[in-house]
């Protein structure tokens, strides 16, 4: 009873605007509050309170703890979350009737807008469940392999991902390579990383890079590294799970072919919603899915099941909030919050930061752990502890080469005293 109370108090500190978001249940587009035009340049409006406050108006969070573990999916905003509700009745109400005639077209207008977005071509891009969805269909559909060749996966990569890279022994008789990365590398530091295995790996043939890094942010130059490999015949697939809809970007200035994508993140989907792009001319370098018949689609290389409709015709409407609050303000925005409390917890000397002070590599992710405990066990206990006692939820993140951590992900909702809070219970940590 305690612990639910202070938790209530403090969510009323932090979030002094949160009568702002009722229920979206109980209310209708019209009882949205507008959000204002942003008229300033990004790096100033990322510090504007009250038109991030009329951004937290648009979504409904709760405020029971300090929701600072934002990177597990991406909430709906209100008006989101009402279009899904009208096409999930849509849906049901009309049934196969409805999924046989109607859907159709909807489904191809969504793709079609999704696309926009993306810059690319809609004939390029396919609805999946999710990005991992989307990232197994490309590496285990990858058909450039032979024997003995060499792919390449870093510790900074997805769990999933990896267990796919690793699978490729078994599926192609590759022989599967990996590299760690420091825990706060420089620019000149990953390139050099990714230079030198290319030129020790004279097989390889395939690499997985992981746009940003789920375990603690980090954020690759993959347009460089892409332009890497490509001077030696590499091909790349890129993890952009957590890239697109946070980092001011189009899919091709990637500098590549193969891309998963989530759209339930940082675009604010419903969630199971991500995408496969594949360029024009390289659909034949991935095998349609589980022996499915090659019509020449994007879409014959992932799965056949029936999709929640109502996720995918919900998408234009994520992306008109997402378009609304504008990608370089949302980037600015989460940059700042994420220094609000990376910053001055480098000066912890208790404190272990994994974030390195070079923006163009940080993102809205950034972990820490206690200095000298890297452990999983340890680090789990640290999470829990930040929520008993202070009322802030993160979560725990496992598997780089220097050990565990915990990780904060705040959100375009998120207010600045919101990270002052948990800066303050980082200093109590000793």
């Amino acid at each position: 009873m305690e612990l639910t109370r202070r938790r209530l108090l403090l969510a009323s500190a932090l979030l002094p605007a949160s009568s702002l978001v009722a229920a979206a249940t109980t209310r209708g587009a019209a009882d949205i509050p507008a959000l204002p035009a942003a008229t300033a340049a990004p790096d100033v409006l990322a510090r504007d309170e009250d038109w991030w406050a009329a951004v937290a108006g648009q979504f409904d969070i709760t405020s029971e703890i300090n929701h600072l573990e934002n990177g597990f999916w991406g909430a709906m905003g209100r008006s989101t979350l009402q279009a899904y509700q009208r096409h999930t009745a849509e849906v049901n109400k009309g049934n196969a009737w409805y999924g046989r005639e109607a859907y159709p077209a909807a489904y191809v207008a969504a793709r079609a807008e999704t696309a926009r977005m993306l810059g690319v071509e809609a004939d390029e891009i396919v609805f999946t469940r999710g990005a991992t969805e989307a990232l197994l269909a490309l590496i285990g559909g990858y058909n450039r392999l032979a024997a003995g060749d060499q792919v390449l996966y870093a510790d900074v990569d997805y769990d999933s991902m990896i267990d796919g890279m690793r699978w490729l022994a078994q599926r192609r008789g590759v022989q599967v390579e990996r590299i760690d990365l420091p825990a706060v590398p420089t620019h000149a530091g990953i390139l050099q990383a990714y230079a030198d295995a290319f030129a020790r790996l004279p097989r390889l043939k395939l690499v997985l890079l992981t746009q940003v890094s789920h375990r603690h942010g980090l954020v690759l130059p993959v347009a460089e590294i892409s332009e890497l490999a490509r001077a030696r015949g590499i091909d790349v697939i890129v993890d952009a799970a957590h890239g697109f809809g946070q980092l001011d970007y189009q899919v091709p200035d990637l500098k590549a072919d193969f891309v998963g994508i989530n759209l339930h993140k940082w675009i604010g989907a419903p969630v199971g919603v991500g995408a496969v792009y594949i360029r024009r001319g390289r659909l034949a370098d991935i095998d349609p899915y589980m022996g499915q018949a090659d019509d020449g689609r994007v879409g014959s290389r992932v799965h056949t099941g029936t999709a929640n409709f109502a996720a995918f015709l919900a998408l234009p409407d994520a992306i008109a909030l997402h378009g609304r609050i504008g990608v370089a303000n949302k980037r600015a925005r989460l940059l700042y919050l994420r220094n609000r409390w990376t910053v001055p917890a480098r000066a912890m000397p208790h404190i272990e930061l994994l974030a390195a002070d070079d923006d163009r590599l940080g993102s809205a992710l950034a972990s820490f752990r206690l200095r000298g405990r890297p452990g999983k066990e340890e680090n789990m206990a640290l999470q829990k502890r930040l929520l008993r006692e202070h009322g802030i939820f993160t979560t725990w993140r496992d598997g780089l080469a220097s050990g565990c951590c915990v990780r904060v992900t705040p959100s375009v909702f998120t207010r600045a005293s919101q990270l002052d809070a948990l800066t303050q219970a980082l200093a109590r940590l000793q």
